[in-house]
Order: C-alpha cells, then sequence, then structure tokens
C-alpha cells in the first residue's frame, strides 16, 4: 500500500522508490527482489484495481423500472462507490498519469470499456428503443466514475448521498420519472 499513497500523493512521474521505500520501511533490495522498478510495481497495483473493477462490473444487476430497479442500482452504485474510493489512491495517479500508450494506460481503457460494455448489455436488456444502448452507456459511465472521481481527489466533498443520487438519475434517465413511483 506504501506504493499506492506515494503515487497518490506525489504522482506517477513525481514518485520516487526511494520514497516507497521510506514509507514501507523496507530496503531497496527488497523492493528490487520484487519489482523491477516503479512502473512495474504501478501496473501491479493497477491490474488489482482492473480485476476489482471487472468484478464490480459483472455484478452489475439487471436494469429495470419501479423502486426495485432503483434499489438494485443504488446498492450496485454503492458498492460501486466503496471499490473506487479504496482504490483511490491507485485510481487518482492512473487517471492524472499520461501513460495511455503504455500497458497501464491501455489497461484503464480495458477497465472502463468493461463497464461501458457491462452497461451496454444491461440496456438492451430492458427493452427501451428510443436510446442508443452504447451512447447511453458512455454517458453514464462517464458521469458515475468522474463524480467518484471527483469524491476521492478532494475536488468535492464526499457525500453518502451520492450513490443513491446517481441511481437516480440513471434511472430516470432509462425509465422516466414515473418509473420510481
Amino acid at each position: 500500500m506504501a506504493g499506492a499513497t506515494v503515487f497518490a500523493d506525489r504522482g506517477f512521474h513525481a514518485a520516487r522508490v526511494d520514497d516507497i521505500v521510506k514509507l514501507a520501511a523496507t530496503s531497496h533490495g527488497t523492493f528490487y527482489l520484487y519489482f523491477a522498478n516503479k512502473e512495474e510495481l504501478f501496473r501491479a497495483l493497477a491490474e488489482h484495481v482492473a480485476g476489482q473493477l471487472a468484478t464490480l462490473a459483472a455484478a452489475l444487476p439487471p436494469l429495470t423500472a419501479g423502486p426495485a430497479g432503483g434499489a438494485a442500482l443504488t446498492a450496485w452504485l454503492e458498492e460501486f462507490q466503496q471499490v473506487y474510493a479504496g482504490a483511490g489512491p491507485v485510481i487518482q495517479p492512473w487517471t492524472e498519469t499520461e501513460i495511455g500508450a503504455s500497458d497501464v494506460g491501455k489497461l484503464a481503457t480495458v477497465v472502463w470499456s468493461t463497464f461501458t460494455a457491462a452497461l451496454v448489455e444491461r440496456i438492451r436488456g430492458t427493452g427501451i428503443t428510443d436510446l442508443d444502448p452504447a451512447v447511453a452507456a458512455l454517458a453514464l459511465v462517464a458521469m458515475i466514475e468522474r463524480a467518484n472521481y471527483y469524491e476521492i481527489t478532494g475536488q468535492v466533498e464526499r457525500h453518502s448521498s451520492a450513490a443513491p443520487i446517481l441511481a437516480r438519475i440513471t434511472h430516470d434517465a432509462l425509465f422516466g420519472t414515473a418509473a420510481r413511483a
């Protein structure tokens, strides 16, 4: 976790192996026993987070109209919020670092594509025909991810009501306000 903390505090480029081993109270030799460099450590951290997020994407419940559908979506978004916040020390530098062409940058693309694909599948399962599922999913993933990102980076105050509000916006966008009644 020391590596994730240093990456979050200093950013990927400014982080140094020396900073990581000091915070971990270990030696450079121990670090290099497990990782060739900070890039390899960051890749390992990002792969772990990617696995957590892939599991969460697969657990996205079917999207259904009515209060039960809204409640299921709220519960899933609350879990998303917890996973995202817990992975914040990795997600923040992962997002802020301009390493899109690297393996870690490509992994981020895969993670968010997986989320979008899961949401596209759920939107198609609703039977809604007046929305393009790909565009709707992309917009919803962007909204959900950014709202959580702003919270973990301290750009906005963390609110316990964020998940229910995001669920309501998502549910209303798909089913209309009458679907909650």
